[in-house]
């Protein structure tokens, strides 16, 4: 991308406030998640405090503590890191499946084609969530186990959807006048098709990071996270035990859940329409 086609897709997708302030959002979250040993350097396991420390009560625990005395604003911003490589991995996983697939399918058509959307309609007939808890029951709950679950149901929107503009995009000009010339499948699909659909694909990948989040989130619920790191969804875990009597517990990490999904949902809009060309100039 030119420095003027980049200035243009800052102005476009500046145009969208919400989107800027997501954005915001988001940077602020990741610079607490990267900065997390720096600002909570003490294990966010290690019981600190007196138990149910209401948040606003002592200025040592701004958000207070849990039912085993844990510093809950530790929790949540080394909790952040978790939730946030999770969401980034798996993404970047099911977009690396989903891609491939959906490419080979789209531009070579024919039986190739065939085939591969029976394999993705077959994993997308299986429930998301509980496939993911198979997964990660049989596999054990570590992160990597979690973050393999969570990519491999999140790949078949991705690739029907590379499909489709692969489909719509290897019959114009360019990708005709390119096999005219003689230029190899490989090479059309890498330098020809797939960075027009690339801007299709940004998008739907940033949605699903909020998709993976929630996913993650669910399953340290269900207490089939990794049980030597924290994150926003085993503190939940943790804090419905004492939710009438606490329920700051699980609010507080319920509500950066929240924030984060939102963000990156209103990121993802704003992505939309910098680079859907037909919203350029709406």
């Amino acid at each position: 991308m030119s420095a003027g086609a980049g200035a243009a897709f800052v102005r476009r997708f500046a145009r969208s406030r919400a989107a800027l302030v997501a954005a915001g959002i988001l940077a602020a979250i990741a610079v607490l998640a990267v900065a997390a040993p720096l600002l909570y350097p003490v294990d966010p396991w290690d019981m600190v405090g007196q138990p149910f420390t209401w948040p606003g009560t002592d200025p040592q625990f701004p958000l207070g503590t849990d039912m085993m005395g844990r510093d809950l604003a530790a929790g949540l911003v080394h909790g952040a890191r978790v939730s946030l490589l999770i969401g980034v991995v798996a993404t970047a996983m099911a977009a690396t499946i989903g891609v491939g697939i959906g490419a080979v399918a789209g531009y070579h058509g024919g039986r190739a084609d065939r085939w591969l959307m029976r394999l993705t309609e077959l994993f997308q007939t299986l429930p998301p969530f509980v496939f993911a808890i198979v997964v990660v029951a049989v596999l054990q709950p570590t992160v990597a186990t979690v973050t393999v679950a969570i990519g491999l149901v999140s790949w078949p929107a991705l690739a029907r959807l590379v499909r489709a503009e692969f489909l719509a995009l290897r019959e114009r000009e360019f990708v005709q006048a390119s096999v005219a010339i003689g230029m190899g499948d490989a090479r059309i699909i890498g330098t020809q098709i797939l960075p027009n659909a690339l801007p299709a694909i940004v998008v739907t990948a940033s949605l699903n990071v909020a998709t993976a989040i929630l996913l993650e989130a669910g399953l340290s619920f269900l207490g089939l996270g990794d049980p030597n790191v924290m994150s926003w969804g085993s503190i939940i875990g943790a804090g419905r035990d004492a939710l009438r009597s606490a329920w700051y517990i699980a609010a507080l990490p319920g509500l950066a859940i929240v924030a984060t999904v939102l963000s990156i949902n209103l990121v993802g809009e704003g992505l939309n329409d910098a680079l859907n060309p037909r919203l350029r100039n709406r």
